[in-house]
């Protein structure tokens, strides 16, 4: 199987209720046909955004929040021009969601919940869209967000440009795109991101509660154990392993982001909300248990960081496993489990990062990473 970035779902059913005329392209939905759901939106009082340098910040794309790809054939086959065009001819057109749109609506859902415990605190996920659009799509992207009741104020329209060093600037915990360059440049200035994959299957996530999946080696920790085993084989990483049972591994591109969602965690554990906390992460690891998860936990607990679960797989696919969890999103260093996951219908993100990028995993191989 081979993935590109942002696949389409062909199953419309699959689509929130609260837009059943949202366009992947294809349609000719139009605002006109449900006003008495846009009135609704225009009379709710939003919150204000916090501050950038109080908020956890996520930064999307407009290719992985919404299904853009008819748009980006144009693009690609007829030029800039022609593109920009489509865009302000078809903009009363709401697009429809994509992989990153889950992810967004349940990162509200907690927002809620933290604005009910803590009314005065800016401690709250923030949403930035990021586009190499034009301004122009601008007016496209807004009524979009605002047909889907979206809370999204900020936006970076870079027509064209990097975005990097926005990203720098709005201090982004996490930037989500479907652009493996933009997103290895940003993990060159040690921002976390990944590059977002959604297939035609997809399984249906919570609504009240917000599920993130890490594996270990490459995402959270360093590559440093994936290199002894890509260099010397399974025996030997085993053995490093043991050796090093009591030497924390270095930290990896997400460490910082698995540290904010355990600092929010806390704020609902304060309040009472341990057992019901809307935040909930899990580690899915091809790591042994006994030989090599041992160093995996150790580690997480020196840095000061809670799993709520942890799946040592023993080289087992982890798919199934991501299937029965349901995450909102899935960061992985390998497309070997990557693609696993999206067979079965789970959000998956690509962390393109460390060793195994160079010595892509083969799926004969069963190691213990």
């Amino acid at each position: 199987m081979s993935l590109d970035p942002v696949q389409v779902m062909k199953r419309q059913d699959s689509l929130p209720k609260t837009c059943p005329s949202a366009s992947n392209g294809d349609s000719k939905a139009s605002w006109d046909d449900s006003k008495d759901i846009h009135e609704n939106v225009g009379s709710t009082k939003k919150p204000k955004p916090p501050k950038p340098e109080n908020a956890v910040t996520i930064a999307v794309s407009s290719r992985v929040l919404f299904h853009t790809e008819k748009e980006q054939k144009v693009f690609e086959q007829q030029g800039i021009e022609e593109y920009l065009r489509y865009q302000v001819e078809h903009e009363n057109e709401p697009f429809a969601p994509g992989p990153a749109f889950p992810l967004v609506k349940a990162l509200e859902a907690v927002n809620n919940h933290l604005r009910e415990l803590y009314p005065e605190s800016e401690e709250l996920f923030d949403i930035v869209l990021v586009t190499y659009n034009h301004a122009n799509v601008g007016i496209r992207l807004i009524n979009t967000i605002n047909y889907h009741n979206l809370f999204i104020e900020r936006f970076c329209m870079t027509g064209g440009s990097s975005p990097t060093g926005y990203l720098k600037a709005w201090h982004t915990n996490l930037y989500l795109s479907a652009d493996t360059a933009k997103v290895q440049e940003a993990l060159s200035e040690g921002i976390a991101a990944a590059t977002m994959f959604m297939s035609e299957k997809q399984i249906e996530v919570s609504k009240t509660q917000l599920k993130v999946a890490f594996d270990g080696d490459a995402v959270l920790f360093s590559d440093e154990s994936e290199r002894i085993f890509k260099a010397h084989g399974l025996d030997k990483f085993f053995e490093h392993e043991r050796e090093n049972e009591n030497t924390l591994l270095d930290h990896g591109p997400l460490k910082g982001f698995l540290e904010v969602l355990g600092k929010l965690q806390k704020k609902f554990y304060a309040k009472g909300h341990r057992l019901d906390c809307p935040i909930r992460t899990y580690l899915v690891t091809a790591r042994s248990a006994a030989s090599s998860g041992i160093r995996a936990l150790k580690t997480l607990r020196a840095w000061g960081l809670e799993m709520d679960e942890a799946l040592f797989l023993a080289g087992a696919p982890k798919g199934p496993m991501l299937e029965k969890i349901r995450p909102h999103i899935y960061f992985d260093d390998q497309m070997f489990h990557v693609e696993g996951a999206v067979e079965m219908g789970a959000i998956a993100a690509h962390v393109p990062y460390g060793i195994a990028q160079k010595y892509p995993h083969k799926k004969s191989t069963n190691t213990g990473k």
